[in-house]
């Protein structure tokens, strides 16, 4: 009996010669050039360099409340939209969209590993016509396979994979971001109309005891009490009061419709649902923002910045494997006959098999600069990777140093307030009792129109100040939540 061999002709078949190309493969041995990945070391510190005050403590948040950390303002309404827009804001589908630009694009990387088969087939038939016997016709068919397989001896494929699975994840970093971001939004515009809402409230409520005051001036100049000045200034007061009327109703209705883009929906949309005032989010007493280390595995931009590290490091060890040879194996199974019936027959079968080497020998250097650029990449990348964390610091510091002192302010403007109130209502007995002229009355009703707005302006601030802080933190996801086909799509 003979003995089988993979290179006979008789028995050699395209499944073969993958098994064949398979051996060559696993027992030649592989190297991977360049520079392996060593995620970077950077220290943020354990503590804060601003004093934490107005609630605000190191504590190591809750990972759930964290993601969801809208809810610490109680607001059904608030949770409402935040929820609506993570279901179709169209920036987070977009973000969603370039994550799987980059799972196809890490798809097409591996393909590397693999070797490539390809198949073809032709039926022809010619004629030929000569004088003596007319026309004379052949019929000719024919089939292929052909396989190639490219030896990643020095790693440049594997290099290339792991530059494309480090840029998927930080294409999926860079959704969490655009995630972290249109929620914070969403509340910094709701909470921009609630103020604005609080603020048209305060101002229509002054106008109301500015024209009773108005309509008192009057009373008293027809009876000869007080005279014309009087009556002008009053007027004066009661419509500069009324003149900030319009623009703050601009404002509600600009935030109205910023707050239905970012839902996805079409501007007035969601006026008839959120045009009934309600009061600005109120903060909670305690809030836990973890020590600065943590930031390094919660902000997104950061994750992002260190996976683009991490893909520019391996694109290093591709640059750097074009310096070593290339090894290609070709294969090919030929079959061809002048009958479809014995196409396949062996004896009508031919193969050819063989590697092909190319190795680079004269580029100008081009080789080794394209190295030198690649690292000079790396170089870059780590530089931004640590100007992303310092600027992280740098944030979530200036906020803290806001929340807490904007709580300062509001404690003062509320006394000064109480403060005002308390002189309007001296000053107009006093002018009713005929003790002071009007000007007391007007200077301590510009004063309680100034002071109420300030104060809810501020309330509105420090709200605004505790997302930002939260959105500076990186809250709004988590590792444990997947990203939705709904969001990717």
């Amino acid at each position: 009996m003979r003995e089988s061999n993979l290179l006979d002709s008789r028995s050699f078949t395209p499944v073969r010669l993958i098994m064949l190309l398979a051996v060559l493969a696993v027992g030649g041995g592989c190297i991977t050039v360049g520079p392996d990945y060593v995620p970077p070391e950077i220290g943020p510190g354990e503590t804060w360099d601003t004093s934490l005050a107005g609630g605000l403590n190191a504590e190591v948040p809750d990972t759930q409340a964290l993601a969801r950390w809208w809810t610490v303002f109680d607001d059904q309404m608030l949770t409402s939209l935040i929820e609506r827009a993570l279901a179709a804001n169209l920036d987070l589908r977009e973000a969603g969209a370039r994550i799987k630009e980059a799972r196809a694009r890490r798809s097409i990387a591996r393909a590397g590993l693999f070797p490539s088969l390809a198949s073809s087939a032709s039926a022809t038939r010619s004629g030929s016509k000569s004088s003596e016997d007319g026309w004379s016709e052949s019929d000719s068919f024919s089939a292929a396979f052909d396989v190639s397989w490219e030896l990643d001896l020095f790693g440049s494929v594997r290099r290339s994979g792991e530059a494309a699975d480090a840029e998927f994840q930080a294409s999926e970093e860079s959704f969490r971001s655009v995630l972290v971001s249109m929620i914070a939004e969403v509340a910094l515009n709701y909470i921009e109309l609630r103020t604005w809402q609080a603020r048209l409230a305060t101002t229509e409520n002054n106008l109301k005891l500015q024209q009773q005051t108005c309509d008192l001036v009057n009373v008293r100049y027809q009876a000869g009490l007080d005279d014309d000045l009087a009556v002008q200034q009053a007027l004066s007061n009661l419509q500069n009061t009324r003149s900030q009327l319009p623009d703050l109703r601009t404002s509600v209705h600009s935030s109205l419709n910023s707050l239905a883009v970012l839902l996805g929906q079409r501007p007035g949309s969601l006026d008839q649902e959120l045009t009934l005032p309600r009061a600005v989010p109120m903060i909670p007493a305690e809030v836990s923002i973890d020590v600065p280390a943590g930031l390094l595995s919660r902000r997104p931009d950061i994750r992002k910045a260190e996976r683009d590290l991490a893909a520019q490091t391996a694109r290093v060890g591709v640059a750097t494997a074009e310096l070593y040879p290339h090894i290609l194996i070709n294969g090919s199974y030929d079959l061809r006959s002048s009958s479809a019936g014995k196409l396949f027959s062996v004896n009508n079968s031919s193969y050819s098999f063989g590697p092909r080497l190319s190795w680079p020998i004269f580029k100008a250097g081009s080789i080794l600069k394209n190295i030198e650029a690649q690292s000079a990449l790396e170089e870059q990348a780590l530089l931004q990777y640590e100007a992303t964390v310092l600027k992280a610091l740098e944030e979530v510091e200036n906020i803290i140093t806001a929340y807490s002192e904007e709580q300062n302010r509001w404690d003062l403007l509320n006394e000064a307030v109480q403060a005002v109130k308390n002189t309007a209502v001296l000053a107009r007995y006093k002018y009713e009792s005929g003790l002071i002229d009007f000007s007391s009355v007007l200077e301590a009703e510009r004063s309680l129109n100034s002071f109420q707005d300030q104060l809810v302006q501020s309330e509105g601030t420090i709200a605004s100040n505790l997302v930002r802080l939260y959105k500076a933190l990186g809250g709004g996801w988590t590792e444990a939540q997947n990203i939705s086909s709904n969001q990717v799509k």
